[in-house]
């Protein structure tokens, strides 16, 4: 005679997946053509630590500038807790030092100083207990390659579309 097994939790959950994306800058990858990427840390002070853990940044039009053999980011929105303490003076607005090695700052001032190329941040994360920032070498795209993408896009879903229903 076979026993049969107990199971107290027959619908067993999977444990979740942390995420550690931050915020993703897509408009990013709309206006440029991404070339390289590269991964940087990000001075922050504890009230920033906080708001980020609460996804409230924004990193659209943000971009990096390389000046006197330093990085910095600008245009990046982090809005401040309602809770934030009332005695630190929160700039949401604030330029914000980029940790980068000398190598990988000189080469980013070389490819910057190049016509039609910029820095741009496309993504902030967790690594660890740390926020890292990735920030890549872009150059422009004009409206004619904007709409190839669009495009290209549209077409990769159609495509995707008439395998399935050809499968069933």
């Amino acid at each position: 005679m076979s026993r049969i097994r107990y199971n107290p939790c027959p619908m067993a959950k999977k444990p979740k997946v942390s995420d550690n994306t931050i915020v993703v800058n897509k408009k990013a990858r709309h206006d440029y053509f991404i070339e390289d990427t590269f991964e940087a840390g990000i001075a922050l002070q504890g009230w920033e630590v906080k708001a980020l853990r609460l996804k409230k940044v924004q990193l659209i039009d943000s971009y990096v500038l390389i000046k006197d053999g330093e990085a910095w980011l600008l245009g990046c929105r982090i809005n401040p807790l309602d809770t934030a303490s009332t005695h630190s003076v929160c700039e949401p607005d604030r330029t914000r030092k980029l940790l980068l090695h000398k190598r990988e700052l000189a080469r980013l001032f070389a490819d910057t100083e190049a016509k039609g190329h910029t820095c741009v941040c496309t993504k902030l994360y967790w690594k660890d207990h740390l926020v890292k920032e990735q920030i890549a070498l872009a150059k422009g795209k004009q409206s004619p390659d904007k709409r190839a993408t669009v495009k290209e896009r549209e077409w990769n879903i159609d495509k995707q579309r008439i395998v399935r229903q050809h499968n069933r």
